[in-house]
Parts: C-alpha cells; structure tokens; sequence
C-alpha cells in the first residue's frame, strides 16, 4: 500500500496550493460509541501555525464530540478531495468560544471560499492543532 506522508508544518507547495483552493471538505470526528461522524464543512490550513480551523455552530454534533474528549482534544481528521488530487490533515481538535479566535477563524474562512460568514452570535471555532498530513496535492 502506498503512502503519501506530508510534512503538515512544512507541506510542499503543490499541497499547500491545493488547501488554498476553494474545496468543501469532510471533518471526521467520533460518536462516544467509537463510530465515525462525517460531516461537510469548510477548512483553513495553516502551516505557520500548525492549525487547521472549522467555524460552526457551538450546538453541532461535531463540537459535542470534540467537547466529549475532555480538555487534551479530540482526535480528528480533516480532507478533501478533486479528481486523484486529495489530502488529508490529522490532530488534536478544541474548541474555542475566544472572540479574537473566532474572528481569526472567519478572517481566514472569508479569505479560502470567497464569502463573509453570515453573523452568528452561536458560533464557535473548532482548531485542530495537526500532528499528520497526506495527500496528493
């Protein structure tokens, strides 16, 4: 089987072109049972960082299971894919109901997919801190 590891700090510049693009991306979290909760949304990657973020709403079931995991995070996988080009970013999720760090996470939402988020006085970041990355960018 083959491997496509990726330094998610210092990614290639195919890779990091492709997470500059405008793609709907899956976030894969886990229900208390263990199985896998896949749901769509859109990400920012940034390497600087080492941070990937995803703004929703603080009632979402993806943020009650990375709440569940306790305060080390929860374990979760971010993707996307276009043709054979696909890549994958893996860490360590949070929340954060931070103003300054919400407003950050819309900034760069804003900058990725062309659109200001609609005002929601409910939102929350979701940041994954990433320890892994894959991909074919």
């Amino acid at each position: 089987m083959a491997a496509y590891p990726v330094d998610p700090l210092r990614p290639d510049p195919a890779y990091l072109s492709f997470w500059r693009e405008r793609h709907l991306c899956t976030l894969t979290t886990l229900r208390p049972d263990g199985t896998p909760h896949v749901v769509p949304v859109g990400v920012t990657y940034d390497p600087e960082t080492g941070l990937a973020r995803v703004i929703t709403n603080k009632s979402s079931a993806k943020v009650g299971h990375v709440l569940a995991a306790g305060p080390e995070g929860a374990r979760v996988a971010v993707c996307q894919v276009d043709g054979r080009r696909w890549a994958t970013l893996e860490g360590r999720a949070t929340v954060c109901t931070e103003p300054e760090r919400i407003g950050e996470a819309e900034r760069r939402y804003a900058e990725r997919y062309g659109r200001v988020p609609s005002p929601n006085p409910d939102r929350v970041a979701i940041e994954i801190q990433l320890t892994a990355a894959m991909g074919r960018g």
